[in-house]
């Protein structure tokens, strides 16, 4: 589907809003090439002086010493001016993409990890599409303004002295913006679907990399490389019609400016054969040594002008796919932000620009759901409606079938997903509470840890920089790490690698449960975190003194009953709260918990801690 003009009208808007805090370095930049170009009509003044006086006038070498000695003083401050034009456009680029690449970053932030369901796409977006922003703002954007004051600037100074050329110039300097025109009526297209293009090879060839394992264990190594060769080859193709686009709009730029000149000298050349009389402006008298004959200083003069005239149009049309690349990356990057802004807006309708100031001001003493509907990024409902309270001090489990919602649940209360209805902390609404500080009450320890690629004191220390070694050690050997740090080659020094690569799952798992242990937390959330463990080392580790209150996700639960308060069973968006060993039921209705189709006439029983 192609972009109408409406909506790339409303794209550049977009880009041209975010220059809002570099305006002023525009203006530099602007200010600069108009100096620049003053300095060009020197340089031609110079020039066509030097040879009017050496040729014309006859006159010696020594007489156009001072001119020269000019003409070299415009050359070093037209490159002076250059410079400095280069650098302001390359730093406002730089700094406009910062901003957007920022505006993006916090977007995803505030999301949380539940809406990165594909990392390739998201990387593209932040790297890809936002340096394809560059060329518009460093180059096309201020350069639209140059080509509209340079040439009136070169066609003012022409005319006091050729009043002919000056209407030459202006006649053929509408061809260059129609055939712009027509090339960028299907260029942001065009680079739309380049940008898709990448973005779908991106997301595919990274999700095929992460599950490499899976592919080769399964025999489908040739499959999945077609599948990848046909997805860069789209890449190809679609990139190829971008270089055409790009190649074509060169050649006829300078194929139309070759033209133009072209007239012009043409124009001083039948003056000069007698055949042309006419084009003597008011200023021509102070050089014209034969009447009615048109001098050599205007028609050098205008001659040398003719090419910088439409420079600053042919530059234009040079960066205009810069535009066209700047549109299909807007267009992306917009319905990213606009598609995003939902995810963020909770029942009332308003978004994370009015999010929650309110603090807990005391422990947590309390969690209650009514009518808690948990929805998706895109606001479609996950798992709910659900009502419960929890009163604390509470060790929750949660059991249930994959795709139940679990997960969703701890979304919500971890703030990365939006919700209907009410969830209240302490008595206060979720939504209401300052994110970044309940955050911080609380910890998370899931099946596959994330572990920077770091030593392994360093992940630890992820919770609390300034911790002593005593409370290293002191987590480390809770966590059951002592033997596994020992094993080593550097110790705690020991560099993880990229996905912890250097570790097993169940040594990851360790060294963030050491991590959780370091951070005082309100509610700590654990999602299978001991799922690559063996039994006995479960049992050695004191997961649920790391805080006073805790909600596990787990099917594991038929060895720890002891260690929960409550267990529920999440099913058809349903609360089932089922019994601890403390409530006397039947060790045989808890050896199957896992088997869940058995769990649906256990429900309604007592249960400590929690009521639903």
């Amino acid at each position: 589907m192609s972009l109408d003009k409406k909506v790339q009208t409303h794209l550049l808007h977009w880009l041209k809003q975010q220059t809002k805090m570099q305006k002023s370095a525009l203006r530099y930049a602007v200010l600069i090439g108009f100096f620049s170009a003053i300095v060009i009509i020197m340089q031609a003044a110079l020039l066509a002086t030097i040879l009017q006086k050496l040729i014309i006038e006859k006159q010696g070498f020594g007489s156009v010493t001072h001119y020269l000695l000019l003409f070299i003083g415009t050359l070093l401050l037209r490159a002076l001016f250059t410079y400095l034009r280069a650098k302001i456009n390359f730093t406002i680029g730089v700094k406009i993409r910062q901003q957007i690449r920022q505006l993006l970053l916090n977007r995803i932030e505030t999301l949380g990890p539940a809406y990165l369901q594909n990392s390739g796409s998201s990387s593209t977006l932040i790297v890809e599409q936002v340096d394809k922003l560059q060329d518009f703002y460093a180059n096309y954007l201020p350069q639209m303004r140059l080509a509209m004051i340079i040439p009136i600037l070169i066609v003012v100074a022409i005319l006091p002295f050729n009043w002919a050329a000056a209407i030459i110039l202006l006649a053929t300097a509408p061809l260059i913006p129609i055939f712009m025109i027509l090339v960028g009526m299907g260029a942001a297209d065009v680079n739309r679907r380049n940008f898709k293009a990448l973005a779908h090879l991106s997301g595919h060839f990274l999700d095929r990399l992460k599950g490499l394992k899976t592919i080769r264990l399964f025999n489908q190594g040739a499959a999945q490389t077609v599948a990848i060769t046909a997805a860069a080859e789209d890449f190809r193709q679609k990139t190829v019609q971008v270089l055409k686009l790009a190649f074509l709009s060169s050649a006829v730029l300078e194929f139309f400016t070759s033209i133009a000149i072209a007239v012009v000298a043409v124009y001083f050349g039948f003056s000069y054969l007698g055949e042309f009389h006419f084009g003597a402006s008011f200023l021509e008298s102070d050089h014209n040594l034969n009447g009615g004959i048109i001098s050599l200083f205007s028609g050098f003069f205008a001659l040398i002008l003719a090419p910088e005239f439409f420079q600053p149009l042919r530059d234009l049309g040079t960066f205009y796919h810069a535009k066209a690349e700047a549109v299909a990356a807007a267009d992306n990057i917009e319905n990213f932000l606009t598609a995003t802004q939902n995810a963020t807006k909770n029942s009332s309708g308003s978004t994370e620009s009015k999010a929650g100031t309110e603090k807990l001001d005391h422990p947590l003493d309390s969690i209650v759901a009514d009518h808690l509907s948990v929805l998706s990024t895109d606001q479609k409902p996950l798992v709910g409606p659900l009502s419960f309270n929890l009163q604390a001090p509470f060790n929750l489990a949660i059991i249930g079938t994959s795709g139940e919602g679990k997960s969703s649940i701890f979304n919500a209360l971890l703030g990365f997903l939006p919700y209907q209805g009410s969830l209240k902390i302490n008595g206060i609404e979720l939504r209401d509470l300052d994110l970044t500080a309940w955050q911080q009450q609380l910890s998370w320890i899931g099946q596959n840890p994330y572990l920077l690629n770091a030593t392994v004191r360093q992940n630890i220390l992820l919770a609390k920089p300034d911790a002593t070694q005593s409370e290293l050690d002191a987590v480390i050997d809770r966590a059951q790490l002592t033997e596994v740090i020992a094993k080593l080659p550097d110790g705690l020094d020991t560099n993880v690698g990229e996905n912890a690569v250097r570790l097993s799952i169940g040594q990851a798992q360790r060294i963030a449960i050491a991590r959780a242990m370091l951070k005082p937390c309100q509610l700590l959330l654990l999602d299978e975190p001991t799922a690559s463990l063996d039994k006995a080392t479960i049992a050695e580790i004191p997961l649920h003194d790391i805080a006073v209150n805790s909600i596990t996700i787990t099917h594991q639960i038929e060895d720890n009953l002891e260690q929960f308060s409550a267990i529920w069973q999440l099913k058809n968006s349903q609360i089932l709260p089922l019994t601890t060993l403390q409530n006397g039921v039947k060790t045989d209705n808890l050896d199957n918990l896992n088997n869940l189709g058995n769990l649906d006439n256990l429900h309604n029983l007592d249960n400590k801690g929690s009521t639903c």
